[in-house]
């Protein structure tokens, strides 16, 4: 099989996704200066919960792709609501989902767990059946917006990611997945996909990466698109690693090549 590489030689980092630094506290001002309309929603899901979502809306003339945005076993961050945020400058209606809402203390979501380890703890226990029925309500949300059009695409980060993967096996009615450095699914499982697969991987990520080469095997074998990249230089998290003030060039270069080909796909669905 085929995989391409990133060349990141020489890359000049510019443009929407770096007009500044990432960092915790960078993100949490950036938001509170975008000039973009972002605003909290509660979507109800099959079973009855309420998931508490973030969307963002472009300045376009026109209905509008939207993108699903999945967190990583991080939960719901200031993170992942910017860069929903800056998918929102390049012209796309995007939306981030707590997947963790309902399920916290109290009811919460993730803002009201105690600490880190309580949030991965409870996202690794989170029921398959439940987060795919979550995705449907939260593209069925996206899908009823007067400011979209019928192009739905789903992406995730590390274990976002591998609900990426897992929810283009469930759904047959989105665009596209986009999966940054997540699990892949099982051989079997690959068939039942029908969107084209996006895939985003650091070189100095094994853990992940070992198991492209049968994912992709098996996509060839059943006609599934599926298209990894592995970009140079950066390991896991590399987009989340590439944002943040202490970002090494790799890094930058390779956030910069991802995103510049993740925003390109969309355009082009």
């Amino acid at each position: 099989m085929q995989i391409y590489h990133a060349i990141l030689l020489g890359i000049i980092v510019t443009g929407t996704l770096f007009v500044s630094n990432a960092s915790a506290n960078d993100a949490k001002t950036e938001l509170e200066k975008s000039p973009r309309h972002g605003e909290w929603v509660k979507i109800t899901a099959a079973d009855g919960r309420v998931i508490n979502s973030f969307v963002v809306y472009p300045e376009v003339k026109e209905p509008a792709t939207s993108i699903i945005v999945i967190h990583e076993i991080f939960g719901l961050t200031d993170w992942i609501r910017l860069v929903a945020d800056r998918l929102a400058a390049e012209g796309f209606v995007a939306i981030c989902p707590d997947l963790l809402s309902g399920m916290g203390p109290d009811g919460g979501g993730t803002e009201s767990f105690d600490s880190g380890d309580d949030v991965r703890r409870a996202i690794r226990e989170l029921p398959a059946a439940q987060v795919m029925s979550d995705l449907d309500a939260i593209q069925k949300y996206v899908r009823e917006l007067p400011s979209t059009n019928e192009k739905v695409g789903v992406s995730g980060f590390c274990w976002g990611g591998g609900q990426t993967f897992s929810y283009a096996v469930h759904s047959d009615t989105i665009a596209a997945g986009f999966v940054f450095y997540g699990r892949a699914v099982s051989a079997e499982d690959v068939p039942k996909i029908s969107a084209p697969v996006y895939g985003f991987y650091g070189e100095s990520d094994n853990r992940i990466n070992a198991t492209i080469d049968a994912t992709k095997a098996a996509a060839d074998a059943a006609n599934v698109t599926y298209e990894p990249v592995i970009y140079k230089g950066v390991g896991h998290a590399f987009l989340r690693r590439g944002m943040a003030e202490d970002a090494n060039d790799a890094q930058k270069a390779a956030t910069k090549a991802a995103w510049d080909r993740w925003v390109s796909v969309l355009r082009g669905l």
